[in-house]
């Protein structure tokens, strides 16, 4: 009988789940150093020490300071997998669930300890405060490296060293909630502002960083040749590259302002997001607890022309183009859009109010076919090049309905929050013809002195189609709106002509 109970025990034993790793993926244990208190906070370097076969774990050594490694280290160890057990996954989470987090989200907050970090790490625990994760679209890179066992799960950055190359703020527009809603204004001074705890092990990210580099365009020649710039030694060297500051910016959203910002209620922005993108997102509406959301698409980049200071100040004057991504043109040269030669015009433009006194500015979203797509655009360009009377200016915006179901998808209305993040209450010379972003700009309280049209010289023989379309659609031009009987008679290229 005893030997049947033991066998039955171990049995029931043998059928019980693994017990769940503790929500806290990393312990710290500090070794002994040599000198001085301990500094457990002062985490720069991890060293892999070893990879437990039977448990997963993963112990690391940190340096307390990298530079003395005598002062002692650090010793960290986690577990590789997440919290859920073998054969379990988790679908999502509700509020309540678990101790409230350490970490609220206060948007609009004067300052960023007072805001709260941004956490979407998934390893977090209960100190992750946003829906998704970091890296805008290229989370599911990072899933694919994490899967293919390339990348440790539990892995963090080093953010030594990685800090901004100029200030950018703060500027008072931080600070008002309804101002900024779609880019987290304090996701550049993340590794000072929340050093102490990311040295206790919480996993807190930048989503904006800034550095330097050089441009080097051919087509920039022009405007060397006709004196519209030129070589200085300082912002345009001897070969004729071009000092900038740029800043590469991830979206952040906070969901009740881009709600307001669409005149719809965040419920029904919650349901529409979660249910448009194949329920990718429960946590949008299991979890209306968390107000931040940081979505799966592409971010903003900036080139700073001159000194970034200068952008808040409007005693300076400023250049500016909001650019929308065009790779066909902007990177292969393709001439059924003016979008490179424009993009040109208004770097030219930008160098030249920098070497005036002033600063220029280039806005470049990721947004590629208005939103739309690159396989939506080319099915467009076909639609257009194949109807009855060839590609014609005047069912320009017809065509593209027709296939996509709406004329543009880029809707301006979050476009100026990186113009708000930068301080920016003046734009002297717009370099756009665009009425929409003309209008979202204006209407968040910034001022536009002039606009800019793209000389006609630099119009691409094909693109005369767009740009015919665009002026009859309401784009600003000096010469007025073509005719219907002008749209009907700009036609581009026949396919059988490539």
């Amino acid at each position: 009988m005893a030997s049947s109970r033991e066998g039955q025990l171990r049995n029931a034993a043998s059928k019980r789940p693994p017990p769940r790793s503790p929500s806290r993926s990393l312990r710290r244990s500090t070794l002994p150093r040599k000198r001085g208190r301990e500094k457990t906070r002062r985490l720069r370097v991890q060293t892999p020490l070893a990879q437990t076969t039977t448990c997963r774990y993963l112990l690391f050594l940190k340096p307390l300071t990298p530079a003395l490694p005598e002062e002692g280290f650090l010793l960290l160890w986690g577990k590789l997998m997440s919290t859920n057990r073998d054969g379990h996954i988790r679908l999502t989470s509700h509020p309540g669930h678990r101790t409230p987090g350490r970490f609220p989200i206060r948007w609009g907050a004067p300052t960023a300890r007072e805001r709260g970090p941004v956490i979407g790490t998934v390893n977090a625990g209960p100190d992750r405060n946003a829906i998704g994760a970091h890296g805008g679209s290229y989370a599911l890179y990072r899933a694919l490296a994490v899967s293919s066992g390339a990348l440790n799960p539990i892995a963090r950055p080093d953010l030594s060293d990685t800090m901004p190359v100029v200030d950018i703020g703060p500027f008072p527009q931080w600070a008002e909630p309804a101002r900024i809603v779609s880019l987290d204004p304090w996701g550049h001074r993340v590794a000072a502002d929340f050093r102490e705890e990311i040295a206790e092990g919480v996993d807190i990210r930048p989503s904006i960083a800034i550095t330097k580099a050089r441009l080097t365009l051919p087509e920039l020649d022009r405007f060397f040749d006709q004196g519209f710039i030129k070589v200085d030694g300082e912002l345009v060297h001897s070969a004729r590259d071009v000092a900038v500051t740029k800043a590469a910016i991830d979206p952040v959203w906070y969901l009740p302002g881009i709600a307001e910002r669409f005149g719809t209620t965040e419920d029904k922005l919650r349901r529409t997001l979660f249910e448009q993108t194949g329920g990718m997102y429960p946590e949008l509406v299991t979890r209306p607890d968390l107000s931040v959301f940081l979505p799966p698409i592409g971010g903003i980049t900036l080139y700073i022309f001159g000194d970034p200071a200068a952008l808040a100040d409007p005693k300076r004057r400023l250049a500016c183009r909001v650019h929308d991504e065009c790779n066909g043109s902007d990177v292969f040269g393709s001439d059924i859009c003016t979008c490179r030669p424009y993009l040109i015009h208004g770097i030219a433009e930008c160098i030249r109010e920098a070497q005036q006194g002033g600063v220029g500015l280039i806005v470049y979203n990721r947004k590629e076919g208005r939103a739309l797509g690159e396989v939506t655009k080319f099915l467009v360009y076909n639609a257009r090049k194949r109807q009855p009377g060839g590609d014609q200016a005047a069912t320009y915006f017809e065509r593209t309905e027709c296939v996509a179901g709406v004329q543009d998808a880029r809707f301006q209305q979050l476009m100026p929050d990186v113009l708000q993040w930068l301080g920016i209450t003046k734009i002297d010379r717009f370099v756009s013809m665009s009425n929409m972003k003309y209008d979202a700009i204006v209407g968040s309280g910034i001022d536009i002195v002039e606009r800019i049209p793209i000389p006609d010289d630099m119009i691409p023989d094909d693109a005369k189609v767009e740009m015919e379309a665009k002026k009859a659609a309401g784009y600003f031009t000096p010469e007025g709106a073509p005719t219907e009987d002008e749209l009907k008679a700009t036609v581009g290229r026949n396919l059988r002509d490539f």
